[in-house]
């Protein structure tokens, strides 16, 4: 399963710099069949350390990792919502990504202006906010008129449905849009969000900050007070690109020597797979070791689904250790016998983490 990530920012924040620098990790795609990937996209792997012990406790021919694709969005100006810009054709790019990727300014440079002519990353965040809610307005201000037809004619099919949605969106979604607010802010049930799913809403997309700031700061924790409820993640640019550059052994030396625990990329990757709602189980064995990418919550025979749909269909039951477990145990047959390896029914609902094998009929 890939799931995809828009990057998205004004002019000349370190956007591109950015996405040049992903797409520099990219994976070979050979094992991963009908990828097609665009001048604008990168395909990379989910960092996951525990892939790469269980392929060696494994002695797998191969280590495959989920997969998350970068879509590099051209920079939005303000009135992007009116088609300043060029702008309608880039929000449309939007609403096709699951993410979306918020890179702000945060360095000080005399030899790139700033599209505004000053540097206030809350301000750049406000802006991109704001054509995003505004978009959105015009999408839910149009359905709202188009409910309003269907109402008109008596006995109308789906009049109770319709009437509902319509005074949801008068009365909690029209007013948060005109004020700005994004949906994903609101207050509301799982039903509500499911029943907006298929406007495709740009501010109710997860969305991630990524503040683009100097060597300096990099090690600095953000001071953003209007952003105090989100995903910050403080990252230089400039050094993630000399990075993708280097050998795995040589950037580890380099950002040990520059006080970076793990890179802001990986960090971009893995608050991308949180927000998303997403976990990984693994199957290992000989010929590979292998993540597979689901919804948290997801039940076993789901689970198996992702793999084959024959597998869902003829689901008998799943062996299941977790990871870790697995390798303290030191082998297969060890885990077996100190009870680690449990057998698991249709209702059990697969964890982070967890590594198994599925008993299916044909």
């Amino acid at each position: 399963m890939s799931f995809s990530i828009g990057i998205v920012g004004l002019p000349n924040v370190g956007k591109s710099t950015t996405f040049k620098a992903l797409t520099k990790k990219q994976i070979d795609i050979a094992n991963y069949p009908f990828c097609t990937i665009e001048p604008n996209k990168g395909i990379v792997a989910v960092p996951d350390e525990r892939l790469e012990k269980l392929a060696v406790f494994s002695k797998s021919a191969k280590t495959i990792y989920s997969t998350i694709e970068f879509v590099d969005i051209a920079g939005l100006v303000k009135g992007a919502s009116k088609g300043e810009g060029l702008g309608n054709k880039f929000l449309a790019n939007i609403r096709e990504v699951d993410a979306i990727c918020h890179v702000i300014r945060g360095f000080e440079s005399d030899n790139i202006i700033h599209v505004a002519n000053r540097v206030n990353p809350e301000d750049d965040a406000e802006i991109i906010e704001m054509e995003l809610a505004f978009a959105d307005l015009e999408v839910v201000s149009k359905h709202a008129i188009k409910l309003r037809d269907k109402l008109k004619s008596a006995g109308a099919k789906d009049e109770k449905e319709n009437r509902k949605m319509l005074e949801f969106l008068q009365t909690k979604i029209i007013p948060a849009l005109e004020n700005g607010q994004s949906v994903r802010k609101l207050d509301l049930t799982d039903e509500e969000k499911e029943s907006l799913q298929y406007l495709t809403l740009l501010t109710a997309k997860p969305m991630i900050y990524l503040l683009n700031v100097d060597e300096k700061s990099v090690n600095q924790e953000p001071n953003l007070p209007k952003l105090k409820d989100e995903i910050v993640i403080p990252v230089c640019a400039q050094i993630e690109s000399e990075l993708a550059e280097l050998s795995k052994e040589d950037a580890s030396e380099f950002m040990q020597s520059a006080g970076i625990k793990i890179s802001g990329l990986d960090q971009i990757i893995l608050a991308s797979y949180k927000i998303l709602n997403l976990i990984s189980y693994i199957t290992t064995g000989t010929d590979e070791t292998r993540a597979w990418t689901i919804t948290n919550g997801t039940k076993a025979p789901q689970a198996a689904a992702k793999i084959h749909n024959d597998f869902e269909r003829g689901f008998i039951a799943a062996e299941v250790i977790n990871w870790q477990e697995l390798l303290n145990a030191g082998s297969e047959a060890a885990a077996k016998e100190k009870g680690l390896l449990k057998l698991e029914g249709k209702d059990y609902v697969v964890k982070d983490g967890d590594v198994i094998v599925f008993r299916f009929n044909v």
